[in-house]
This record gives structure tokens, sequence and C-alpha cells, in this order.
């Protein structure tokens, strides 16, 4: 088996809640096109796409399966492996997974583990800045990029460099918490402070020795977790029982704040975490009076704003530093220097019971896609969207009835023991209780409305006899 020099590893477990709302649980902000045509993951994936470098490990979870893989094939990517999470266990679980797997291939294989939600613009640099990391990690070191700050930022941690090791690269004196107006101020005037990326470069047997000698749990729960995991489809699932086991710590915490090897390299690339609308509104172009504007825009006297309007016409009249961001569903209207706040709205959104936090209106399935329009007592009313060759499940609703119109394609029915097929502007009946599958067979998408009516119309009223994509 080849070896490489460079292993990339791609983390996407998070769910970018300040940037709600276009970023949700089922649809999180690094499966979204939020800083040009690609998607942050496809970036992340097509930036180590490099000469002498692995097809990317990918580590995701359960729900955002078949999003990830649908998005490597846009992009004509084929990844080593998508491992599946079963849970949420912080950064450290998903980074010993990712050591143990590339060992499996070349124990001092040089693993480049990245968030998928970043944004670097200036890809030289970057590259450049990779090959003094790889130089360093050669010789036993974990290396991080820390960013050279350009403002006392509070809401990043930040590291302290030590002595230079290297040329261009500096042993870690200590890693800090997120600090006050003021501390910042002092540590950007100081100059040997730095933003922690927390992007990493290291030997996969390096990091396994050290999370063997500092988070030994972490390491005893990846391991059972990857031994017992199981193929499913394209993906390889952990175990849960096993990697739940894990303690739910970064890899901060388990190991870089702990360990002798940690080693930086200073760098500016134009990194940005793409933590809040703020932070969308700095990497933007602006216009001459510093907005950013993206959809069905009007604005009068106004300034320094961020508007994203996914839906309808959105008006500003002598307003100023504002975040407004619409979608089918939701508004969201923020002073600029707030945006941070917006996770408080998020979890008061769970706290309620709601959705609005979980799911946009349209919502990706690995067939295609549905979206509601309306919704009422008894009734909802979807746009259903079949990509060409797909399926849906053979299935059952016990509580509802649904009444489908064929918009454009054609759509192959199964009902109970009859199969059929629909072209544009004819319908079907699908009694409660009937077991029916719809399919496309055309070379062109497939775009129905669904009526559904009963006592119940939730997403969870399904009874699946067969399904190609393994759901249950």
């Amino acid at each position: 088996m080849a070896d490489y020099r460079f292993y990339p590893a791609i983390l996407s477990g998070g769910t970018g809640s300040r940037l709600w709302p276009l970023s949700r649980a089922a649809l999180p902000k690094q499966l979204l096109p939020l800083a040009g045509e690609r998607t942050l993951i496809q970036d992340t994936v097509l930036r180590v796409s490099i000469e002498g470098a692995a097809a990317p490990l990918l580590i995701c979870n359960d729900e955002h399966r078949f999003l990830v893989a649908e998005q490597m094939r846009e992009i004509g990517v084929k990844p080593s492996a998508i491992v599946l999470e079963p849970a949420a266990r912080n950064t450290a679980p998903a980074a010993a997974v990712a050591a143990l797997k590339i060992a499996e291939r070349q124990s001092d294989g040089i693993v480049l583990l990245l968030p998928s939600d970043h944004v670097v613009t200036d890809e030289a640099a970057f590259a450049r800045a990779l090959d003094i990391a790889a130089s360093v990690a050669a010789k036993g070191s974990i290396v991080t990029f820390g960013i050279k700050p350009s403002k006392p930022e509070t809401g990043y941690g930040y590291i302290e460099t030590g002595k230079e090791i290297a040329a261009g690269a500096f042993a870690v004196a200590r890693f800090t918490e997120k600090p006050d107006a003021k501390t910042a101020q002092t540590w950007l005037d100081g100059g040997k402070h730095l933003w922690n990326s927390g992007m990493f470069v290291f030997h996969a047997d390096v990091l396994i020795e050290e999370l063997e000698t500092h988070a030994p749990q972490v390491l005893k729960a990846a391991r059972e977790a990857l031994a017992s995991a199981k193929t499913d489809l394209d993906f390889q699932r952990l175990n849960a029982e096993a990697f739940a086991r894990a303690p739910e710590i970064s890899i901060d915490y388990a190991v870089m704040e702990r360990t002798k090897c940690a080693a930086v390299v200073p760098a500016q690339f134009g990194w940005s975490d793409v933590g809040s609308w703020a932070a969308l509104w700095e990497l933007a172009e602006r216009d001459n009076h510093g907005n950013t504007l993206s959809g069905d825009v009007l604005v009068e006297d106004s300034s320094g704003c961020y508007v994203r309007a996914e839906k309808g016409v959105v008006a500003l009249i002598g307003v100023e530093d504002l975040v407004i961001v619409v979608t089918g569903d939701a508004v969201l209207v923020a002073n600029r220097n707030r945006a941070q706040d917006v996770k408080a709205i998020v979890e008061r959104l769970k706290a309620r019971g709601g959705a609005e936090h979980l799911n946009h209106p349209k919502v990706f399935r690995p067939w295609g896609s549905f979206e509601a329009i309306d919704k009422g007592d008894r009734y909802q009313v979807k746009q259903i969207v079949v990509k060409p060759g797909e399926r849906l499940s053979l299935q059952m609703h016990r509580h509802r009835a649904e009444h489908w119109v064929v918009v454009e394609g054609v759509a192959r029915v199964t009902r109970n023991d009859e199969t059929f097929l629909l072209n544009e502007n004819e319908s079907v009946f699908i009694p409660q209780g009937a077991k029916h599958r719809l399919e496309n067979p055309g070379p062109a998408p497939l775009r129905l409305i669904e009526v559904q009516s009963g006592a119940y119309v939730g997403e969870d009223d399904i009874v699946r006899f067969e399904d190609s994509y393994g759901r249950k």
C-alpha cells in the first residue's frame, strides 16, 4: 500500500448554532455555501486535495451521512472512509478514531486534522504553513496553526508562543481561554499570543501515545468503537455503546494542554472559523456603505449591515450595524456586535420544544428533498423532489392518507399490489394503511405536490418495509 505525505482527516460534527436560522442541526453550517459557491466542507476537502495527500477521511454524525456523501460526489472526491459518530463527544474521541484508522495504513503517517467549517482565503499561504508544520510534526511534535491576531478578539482561545524550535515554528508556552477585552488588547500589543485555529498536524502514532498517557479513556473507547464498527452501505458505523463511554472532551483539553509535544506555526492565511454572522460580514464583500447584501434586498440610508434574504423582499431604512437573516420559516434581527448571542435564542427554541432549531422547511433526504408548503389541523401540504433513478422506501402510514399530484417528470407508483406510471398533471390517492412507494424512473428530477390528511401528519408516522438506504 502506498505511503502518502499527508492523511487528511476532516471533522464534521458541529451544528453551527450561532448561524441560526440558516444553520440548523439537520443542515449545519459546514454543509452550507456560506462563503462562496461551494459548501464549507467542500472547500475544506478541496484545500487538502494536494499532491502527496491521501483521499480524505471524513468523520460526521449519522444524520448528515447522505448529505456529506452527496457533497463529496458533487466535487468528484471519493473519501477513504466516511465514519459515523453515533453521538457527539467533542473533538478528542473523533481525533482518536482518525489517528487509529490512519495508523492502520501507515503508523507514522502525518495526519492533517481539520474542522470542516472553517474558511481559508489564501490557500498558497496555507500550503506554506502546512509544509512547516509537516516538517516539525515529522520530528514528533503535535503542531497547531496559530493565527496572528488582527484585533483584540474575545471570542477565540489563544496560544502563547515559547521558544523557536524550527524556522517558522515555536514551542507552545500555554493555551489560554477566551480573554476579556483588556487582556485581549494586551496580548495583541505584546505579539506573543496567537488565535487557536483548532487545526492540527501530527504523526498518527504520536497522538495515540499522547492519548494513552493523558486521555486513556478516550483512546480505549475509540479503539473499542472501531473494533466493533459495522459497514453500512458506503459508511463505517462506530459501535454506539463503546463510543458513548468516551469522555466528552476536546483535543485541546485532552492532549494539547498537557503534552510536552505541542508546537505552533504562526500563520496568516485568511482564516475564519465562521463563528457568527459578524464573522461572515467581515469575510464578505461590502458596498460603499459597509453593507453585505444577499437576496432581494432594498437599502435606504443604512450602513454596516449584513442582510441575507432567502425568501421575500427585505427593506432597510435608516439603520446601522444590523444582522438580518430571513429564511422560509424564521427571521433573525440582531445588532452585529451581539451576533455571538444567537446561540441563546437557539437554546430558548430548544427549551420550548419547537423544531425551528432542527430543520428548515426544506428537508434533504438521500433520494431528494421535501418542503413544507402549508400545515394545519389534520392536514399538511409538501413539495417533493425525487432525484433521477432514486426511490423512497416501501412504507405505510397508520394515521394519514396522501394524495400525490405530479408537477414535473414521471413517477412510478407502487400501491399495495399494483405498480403504474404517473405523468405530469396526473394524480393518485394513497389510502391510510396502504403499502406504497414513489420512484423516479426518468432522467430528470421528479417534482410533485403531496397533500396529507389524517389525525396525525408527523414525520415519525412511517412504517418501513424496505429501504435502499438502510434506514429503519
